[in-house]
């Protein structure tokens, strides 16, 4: 019996040829790493869920912007613990809060990195949801308000991308209008479009952020974990509300609707990799269970096989250490 003329082992008998014919490739060009910033001087305090990763006061915070700036990735992604909190998250758009001096604090000290911004309240809430309560239920335009408050605060600050994460009706056009209104027409906005109600950012609410429910739950704004055509209808909206650039939030879980949002529009596609998503390969790799760097490559992988172009991820600055080192490497043997 002939053997089949096509052998597809030929294009992969070794790292030469797997490389020549890959069909998607990562670089740290693309990710985005998210940092937490404190109030205070000199801290620098590792989460237990999230290791590797760290609470950081804004001179600290300086620092680590530096060092992801030194690896090659382009961007951080800021979130802030106020020293306060309040019904009417008034933190959130204090022109001195806590994202707003990261911010300034970044730009003055880190020529070159983007700094993007997450819109959002339930870090400036007693209750740890994304805006104003009533009866129990989270209300729509009231919390847009205060959204939109704190969008223009951040571009105020400096912020070179916000990232509004609360998934309210209508939170993409009022930003649009408002930060267009007062000269930031130039801002773009990443949405976190196709957001989904994830018991996979338990890790970031109890500690990274310190926002976890103290009742309910953020079904009635976060998507339905079973629906995929209404991620659809979500990212429509936005795009056609401003969006410059959309997500899907959690990443691995929800791989589906990142190659289905991916071959439907044609916009620029971020996904998170989320800290339940990083705190399970950490957890597995410290049992011995897996390899961490391998897995961590795997996973990043196939969110680019997927479709994303941008990917948020707290695994940045070691995986990109280790393409810097292949890369290296590579040179080296090339010269």
């Amino acid at each position: 019996m002939a053997f089949p003329i096509q052998r597809l082992r030929r294009l992969r008998q070794s790292e030469s040829f797997r490389d020549l014919v890959c069909e998607s490739s990562l670089s740290a060009s693309r990710f985005i790493l998210p940092l937490f910033a404190v109030p205070g001087h000199g801290i620098r305090q590792e989460m237990e869920t999230l290791p590797g990763n760290f609470h950081l006061s804004v001179d600290c915070l300086v620092e680590e912007a530096k060092a992801v700036r030194d690896l090659g990735i382009p961007a951080v992604l800021i979130f802030g613990i106020p020293e306060s909190k309040d019904e009417q998250a008034s933190q959130a758009y204090h022109s001195h809060g806590i994202v707003q001096e990261a911010v300034r604090a970044i730009k003055k000290h880190v020529p070159g990195l983007m700094v993007i911004t997450d819109v959002c309240l339930c870090e400036y809430t007693p209750h740890g949801h994304c805006g104003i309560i009533e009866n129990g239920y989270l209300v729509n335009d009231s919390s847009l308000e205060l959204l939109i408050r704190t969008t223009v605060s951040h571009a105020e600050a400096g912020s070179d991308m916000v990232a509004p994460a609360a998934m309210l009706d209508g939170q993409i056009r009022g930003m649009r209008q408002e930060l267009d209104a007062n000269g930031f027409s130039n801002l773009p906005i990443m949405a976190y479009s196709a957001k989904y109600a994830s018991k996979l950012y338990d890790p970031f609410f109890k500690e990274g952020t310190g926002s976890a429910l103290a009742f309910g739950d953020k079904r009635t704004h976060q998507m339905d974990v079973r629906n995929q055509d209404e991620a659809m209808r979500e990212i429509a909206l936005d795009i056609e509300e401003g969006a410059d650039i959309v997500m899907v939030k959690p990443a691995l879980f929800y791989l589906d609707v990142v190659a289905r949002a991916r071959q439907q529009f044609k916009v620029p596609l971020a996904v998170y990799n989320v800290s339940g998503e990083y705190a399970m390969i950490d957890a597995a790799a410290r049992m011995g269970r897996l390899d961490r760097d391998a897995i961590m490559f795997e996973c990043l992988n196939c969110m680019r096989r997927a479709g994303a172009g941008l990917i948020i991820t707290y695994f940045a600055k070691r995986a990109a250490e280790l393409l810097s080192r292949s890369e290296t490497a590579a040179l080296a043997c090339a010269s």
